[in-house]
């Protein structure tokens, strides 16, 4: 029964990092032009609920368009 145990809460701890990954996720799916920014903010603070809330907040927000001068 022991060898099981580890098999059983894989998904959990597989959930659980797709979690605290989720903003760096969408930020990867939106294309975002400051990816590694939201990448970095979200694994050095992504612990934090306001790390990981800005960066999500971050991943979502719509780009400005750049400026051309």
């Amino acid at each position: 029964m022991m060898h099981l145990l580890p098999a059983f809460f894989l998904p959990f701890f597989g959930f659980g990092f797709v979690m605290y990954f989720l903003p760096s996720i969408v930020a990867l799916a939106r294309s975002k032009r400051d990816i590694t920014a939201i990448l970095l903010l979200n694994l050095l603070l992504g612990w934090t609920v306001i790390g990981w809330v800005v960066a999500l907040i971050w991943a979502v927000k719509t780009d400005a368009p750049m400026v051309v001068r």
